[in-house]
């Protein structure tokens, strides 16, 4: 990058400057938006009242949500092969005492894709283990356990706070309680329907078979979403509530599955708004956010998993919240994700609500199947469209087809960055020819330094170079306007690689984790800012940079010409890089490397097809032809003829 380059980019930000000025509102503009802003102001006021009252309300049910998972968590489990000797606590659980002691049950439901392990306590779903994946040292690929999570129901009854996750459920299936095997298999074509359903207890102290709340979950053959239905019957003088809803909370800590955590694609809640905004909390600190808003689903996301809970209505007032402190004591778990919702309940003799639960991969051809927003999870760089329409329609369907084709993901990026390439060849054709102008014409900018070598007279010096290049017929900007064509472009590949599941686990030459960072050489100990291994395709990477960085200055011929500092600042940034991408994904820095000894090739074509001393000579006509004036320059003419002003007379 050149003075001229850099000056151009300057007066790009003068025009936005110099735009902003001109399009300042008068005195009578400012008065009227501020007449406008008070009265939004005061309708906000308003606003903040009736929010106010929400939130001591959701301030008030998360002090007692957190009070009962603490509680929860307080609790010696039971051995599962015994149950409690102890006498039902009529007092403490009311109408839910016979429910409160039990032996816990495991149901496996199992179909082409996953394998869903149900338990009687909570009647809850106590593990998802996904067939088709495994962890990155190959154990089995379990999205969460019962040991480190939390589902359930949370409410009043008879002045008691019931949690359902505490309390034993009785199995179902057809509307029949169920003592058949604890195995179920969905085969083609099928659907399996288990339910668990919670009992209430007579006044006598035997089970009411009129009053209950029952999960319903049906399992396809060859889907990883699970329909999951929350029935209500006879609770209508057991239940009682605060503005007609239910809180349904959902804590997992998750498990590491991954060999590297990108700070990308680090585990968080996603969300998404009944008006179909897709929000999240920080990736990377412990983040807390109560909202007033109606949400579709509610989604803890991994690198490349995720566990979703979608409401076929919608959810009310959740509360979300991400820590690291305290985990479970094991190195295999990363953080804890936690939610509580509020679901409609009106108090009817009957009443359902229909929810879906997602446990599968962050792979987007199947989770956009859904129609649910759910690829939004996949950071394709959705706040940038230029960045998400190229991952979206360009990257994403070419590295799906040749994928599909079966061959190594490593020749897949080949040839994926020999097709991003040669469709950016005539931006780059464009850009060398403009950096060839430009050194034609160098021996002229020289001259004109040498006639103005004072700092007082550099915007003279400057007013002459641009007059030069403008008789010359060459602009300044064309060769640093089609660089910043190819920055979406960049960014997009910056963004795809890492989140792309597709590399997951597929090696290629050293690397056996594209996904991840490679590694020829373990480090015994950790250097800030770079780890504890060499990536080597990292290293490859950063020396083509490097040798790129001086083919460009050398081409350019400016050296001398740029800012204080640029040069170094030039080089320094590839041993940046060198840091940042030690821990990357293997793939990124393979894709830049292959880039730049394409880029290579490149130049050393186009260099052999374009005759500089051609060029110079054409330079050289353009000098002697009358240069046209835009038709937006007379028109500036005449306005400051109009005004009085006549450049033609100016001595």
């Amino acid at each position: 990058m050149n003075r001229n380059t850099i000056i151009g980019l300057l007066l790009i930000f003068g025009i936005f400057i110099g735009w902003s000025l001109l399009n300042k509102p008068s005195k009578e503009e400012l008065e009227e938006q501020k007449r406008k802003q008070d009265s939004i102001a005061r309708v906000y006021q308003q606003r903040q009242v009736q929010d106010s009252i929400s939130r001591a309300l959701m301030q008030e049910r998360e002090i007692e949500t957190r009070e009962l998972l603490n509680q929860s968590k307080e609790v010696t489990p039971v051995p599962l092969d015994q149950g409690t000797s102890s006498e039902p606590d009529w007092e403490k659980h009311g109408v839910f005492t016979l429910a409160s002691s039990g032996e816990d049950e495991f149901f496996v439901i199992e179909n082409k894709l996953s394998k869903i392990t149900l338990s009687s306590k909570g009647g809850r779903i106590y593990s998802v283990e996904l067939k088709d994946y495994v962890t990155f040292d190959s154990l089995p690929l379990v999205l969460f356990d019962s040991d480190t999570s939390l589902f359930g129901l949370q409410f009043f009854a008879s002045n008691r706070n019931i949690f359902t996750n505490d309390y034993y459920f009785i199995p179902y299936v057809n509307g029949q309680v169920y003592e058949g095997n604890n195995s179920f298999m969905v085969d083609e074509g099928e659907v399996v329907n288990f339910s668990m359903r919670l009992y209430c207890a007579t006044a006598e102290g035997a089970i009411n078979p009129g009053q209950y709340i029952e999960y319903i979950y049906a399992v396809q053959h060859n889907d990883y979403m699970i329909d999951f239905d929350i029935n209500f019957v006879g609770m209508r003088d057991i239940i009682s509530t605060r503005g007609n809803l239910i809180d349904l909370v959902w804590e997992v800590n998750t498990r590491k599955q991954e060999k590297a955590i990108d700070r990308f694609n680090a585990p968080t809640v996603y969300y998404k708004f009944n008006n179909g905004e897709v929000d999240y909390l920080s990736e990377g600190d412990d983040d807390k956010e109560s909202l007033t808003d109606k949400l579709k689903w509610v989604s803890f996301k991994q690198h490349f998993f995720s566990s979703t809970i979608l409401a076929d209505d919608y959810f009310v007032n959740p509360v979300m919240e991400t820590f690291t402190n305290p985990l479970p004591v094991s190195d295999r778990y990363l953080k804890t994700m936690s939610v509580a919702i509020g679901i409609p309940y009106q108090g009817l003799a009957e009443e359902s609500n229909s929810f879906r639960f997602y446990f599968g991969p962050n792979k987007y051809q199947v989770v956009r199947a859904y129609k649910e927003d759910l690829e939004r999870q996949i950071p394709l760089g959705w706040s940038f469209f230029l960045m998400q329409w190229i991952n979206r329609f360009a990257v994403l369907p070419v590295f799906d087809f040749l994928g599909s084709l079966g061959w190594n993901y490593g020749l897949i990026i080949l040839i994926l960055t020999i097709l991003l390439k040669l469709f950016l060849f005539p931006i780059t054709y464009r850009t060398y020819k403009s950096q060839a102008k430009m050194r034609a014409l160098k021996p002229e900018v020289d001259e004109i330094a040498k006639k103005f070598p004072k700092k007082e007279d550099s915007m003279k010096k400057q007013q002459a170079t641009m007059a030069m290049y403008k008789k010359a017929g060459v602009n300044p900007m064309a060769g640093c306007v089609p660089m910043l064509l190819q920055m979406p472009i960049l960014f997009a590949m910056f963004r795809f690689f890492p989140s792309s599941i597709e590399l997951r686990q597929q090696s290629f030459l050293w690397a056996t984790d594209l996904s991840s960072y490679d590694s020829i050489f373990d480090l015994p100990f950790d250097i800030p800012f770079y780890g504890d291994h060499v990536s080597l395709f990292t290293l490859l990477m950063t020396v083509s940079t490097i040798i790129y960085t001086r083919m460009n200055n050398q081409m350019m011929a400016s050296s001398s010409q740029q800012m204080p500092g640029m040069k170094t600042m030039m080089y320094l940034m590839p041993i940046m890089f060198l840091g940042i991408f030690n821990n990357y994904a293997a793939a990124l820095s393979y894709y830049y490397f292959l880039a730049n000894l394409i880029t290579f090739g490149q130049m050393f074509l186009i260099r052999r097809t374009i005759d500089e001393k051609k060029i110079y000579k054409q330079l050289q006509e353009n000098k002697k032809k009358t240069v046209k004036k835009s038709g937006f320059q007379k028109r500036l003419e005449e306005a400051a003829k109009k005004r009085g002003y006549n450049p033609s007379k100016k001595k």
